[in-house]
């Protein structure tokens, strides 16, 4: 009995000394472990235990829109595993991500945690993983924000009763297993419109007209810029010879010499989205990737013997930093770069927008340089990290200041002009490494002045084409979301993600693209629920979920006022529209090769196929053959392909392994005029989107992408 008595009266000591803290993720545990020491056991929930179930859509709409929580498959035993640890604890603290998700998860553990212990329980949050953040929040514990929960209830609801309410509708009228999100819906809206606008622009041709000029023992070149008193507009090869037949002959002279200089400022440091826009940019990262990354550097990696965090939380809307971390900045700057530390701490202003929960994104120590690290980091973490780094410090300093001098060379009525730009004061610049600016790439020029004279050496023009809209990249569709009020910093990546998953889009190029799967989506959706996916309305459904997380509205009256009316237009919609499944099947002259039944075009997950009209006695499908094989003697067709688990498609014969030619381009229906095999769609930078040939031996480039290319791209 002795013995009985003195073990719980050792588990009873224990218990009364240790704080269970509860984080969402295994990496972020083992920081903050390391952080607070012995007294606390750090546990992860591995994000949502308890959520709506996936099977039934779970929501009582007679009772205010009341969800049914569940325990989510699979996570039973952790979240037993929690509960039993928390009653070996004397508190729990709760230290999920400081946004609606992470308080909703707080929240459900709290419920949880007390429906098996009657054990103290708060709430704790910090902006980053450091050891002066966690112990700081341990000692200023508080309680869950029941008004972000409710945000994140009624964005979950939501959600949950456009999803489960358009799917089936999608189900019936077009094909089994598709799906409809709110928010994600207005993207590819958006990505189609896009696409509708890239398929209409007919570029136009332009020639430009350059003069190699020499004065003393020094080239450069110069633009035409100015003809007959007005900008030369040369539609043709024509028009330029035309042009320089005239000049030719002529005296070229300095008519005139200008001046100017120019401030640049420093960039805020990041926030979410600009974040994904410049990784996307500079780094060629999706916004996906960008995120995954962050979160690493953001929970811990081990620098030498110890574990830090690098970053501070990566989902963000503001610029606003925290007094400690200017004063750090400053600190290092006035060490590092004093004549590039400004008199008093630069401020930026914080749109109105703006939650404002956290600060932007920075290095939790800015000491710790890109160099200082970078044994420490992968490829990919240190590149990311380096941009951060250099984001934040570079926002803390002076301007750069340029100075530009442009040299009008006349002859005539034709004018020729030439800048070269130099940076005068680096300011910020010194911290940029990885920034390529054509203010760092000075042309070298002479000195000249106006009325003198300088030799013509030659003349040389190139042919151009009007560039059109651009498809959006993952970048440019992050700050199209973000202009227009859609979704928040934690959504921009799954938004794309979602799109590319269900297939709806896919990328070429770095650019998204619909699928002709996606296009029938976004053709039903806004024919027939205009106002759920409007631009407008989205950005007014996240203004009230703010004003809910205010707790100026009440959740339920906004999913009232919303619901109510959509469930209507679904059931008419259901009633009315016809079926569409069968329609987009099309019969075509290809004859199964297993049972020579004629094969049928059939829309799937992931585009168009062949399959066997004498399905079920029959299963046999293929890929539709976008060309025939150019290998001589080969004789097979080009088809789409794709490596098992892997989202982007590569071009292959049907007479591989025999044949095992390969293209990354996607052909196009449609020939080289010059060789006869067909032609790929490609991009740059400099050309846009233009065909090309797939012939390596053949020299046929084509940007100018008129009617009949367009038409043909339509038929695809």
């Amino acid at each position: 009995m002795a013995g009985k008595s003195a073990k719980k009266s050792t588990e009873k000591k224990e218990k009364e000394q240790q704080t269970l803290v509860i984080v969402e993720s295994p990496a972020k545990a083992k920081t903050i472990e390391k952080y607070l020491g012995a007294g606390y056991t750090v546990k992860a929930s591995m994000g949502h235990l308890i959520d709506l179930p996936k099977s039934r859509m779970a929501i009582d709409i007679e009772h205010n829109f009341q969800p049914e929580y569940i325990t989510v498959r699979g996570r039973a035993k952790l979240l037993r595993e929690l509960q039993s640890d928390a009653k070996k604890s004397a508190q729990v603290l709760l230290a999920s991500d400081n946004d609606r998700e992470g308080e909703a998860i707080a929240w459900h553990l709290r419920r949880a945690i007390l429906a098996k212990n009657n054990v103290p329980i708060h709430r704790i949050v910090f902006n980053e993983i450091t050891p002066v953040a966690i112990r700081d929040a341990v000692k200023h514990p508080m309680e869950i924000d029941e008004s972000k929960v409710n945000a994140q209830k009624a964005r979950r609801v939501l959600d949950r009763l456009v999803g489960y309410n358009l799917s089936p509708l999608l189900w019936k009228k077009v094909k089994n297993g598709l799906s409809a999100g709110r928010v994600q819906s207005v993207a590819l809206r958006l990505i189609c419109e896009r696409e509708v606008e890239v398929e209409n622009f007919i570029p136009e041709e332009y020639w430009t007209l350059d003069a190699d000029f020499k004065k003393g023992r020094t080239q450069f070149t110069a633009q035409l810029v100015s003809y007959d008193g007005k900008k030369p507009d040369m539609k043709n090869e024509e028009t330029v010879k035309e042009i320089i037949g005239k000049i030719r002959s002529g005296t070229f002279t300095v008519s005139d010499v200008k001046m100017s200089e120019k401030t640049i400022r420093p960039k805020p440091p990041f926030t979410t989205s600009k974040l994904q826009q410049v990784a996307a940019n500079r780094l060629n990262f999706t916004s996906r990737k960008t995120m995954q990354i962050a979160q690493q550097l953001y929970e811990g990696v081990n620098i030498g013997s110890d574990r830090v965090g690098l970053i501070t939380y990566m989902r963000t809307d503001s610029v606003r930093i925290s007094p400690v971390a200017l004063e750090d900045v400053r600190g290092f700057l006035a060490e590092k770069f004093p004549q590039d530390l400004p008199d008093a701490p630069v401020v930026y202003s914080v749109e109105k927008k703006a939650q404002d929960a956290h600060e932007a994104i920075r290095p939790t120590y800015v000491r710790y340089t890109p160099d200082s690290v970078k044994d420490y980091l992968t490829k990919e973490q240190l590149k990311l990290y380096t941009i951060i780094w250099e984001r934040f410090v570079s926002s803390q300093m002076k301007n750069a200041r340029t100075r530009t001098s442009a040299f009008e060379i006349s002859s005539g009525s034709a004018v020729f002009r030439v800048n070269s730009t130099k940076v005068v004061e680096k300011g910020f610049y010194r911290v940029m490494k990885l920034l390529v600016s054509r203010d760092e790439k000075d042309k070298v020029l002479p000195e000249m002045k106006p009325g003198e004279e300088v030799a013509v050496l030659d003349f040389h023009s190139e042919q151009h084409f009007t560039q059109g809209p651009a498809r959006y990249t993952d970048a440019s569709i992050v700050k199209m979301l973000e202009e227009k009020g859609i979704g928040r910093p934690s959504t921009y990546a799954p938004i794309i993600s979602v799109l590319i998953d269900r297939y709806y889009v896919s990328r070429a190029n770095r650019q998204l693209v619909p699928t002709q799967l996606g296009r029938i989506i976004n053709d039903i959706l806004v024919q027939y629920f205009p106002d759920v996916i409007d631009v407008n309305f989205t950005a007014s459904v996240e203004n009230e979920l703010d004003q809910v997380e205010e707790d100026k509205v009440s959740w339920p009256d906004m999913i009232g006022g919303f619901f109510f009316p959509f469930k209507k237009q679904v059931d008419v919609v259901m009633e009315q529209l016809d079926s569409m499944k069968g329609t987009l099947d099309e019969k075509t002259d290809y004859v199964c090769e297993l049972c020579g039944k004629p094969m049928l075009k059939k829309l799937g997950r992931f585009g168009f196929f062949l399959a066997c009209s004498g399905f079920p006695e029959c299963r046999n499908t293929r890929s539709i053959p976008l060309a025939k094989c150019p290998r001589p003697g080969c004789g097979g067709d080009i088809v789409a392909r794709r490596i098992k688990g892997r989202s982007k498609e590569f071009y292959g014969c049907t007479n591989y392994p025999e044949c095992d030619f390969i293209s990354h381009f996607k052909p196009i229906n449609a020939y080289c005029p010059k060789c006869g095999q067909f032609l790929v769609e490609k991009y740059d930078k400099k050309n846009g989107t233009f065909k090309s040939c797939i012939n390596p031996e053949c020299d046929y480039l084509h940007t100018q992408d008129d009617e009949v290319f367009a038409a043909e791209r339509k038929e695809e």
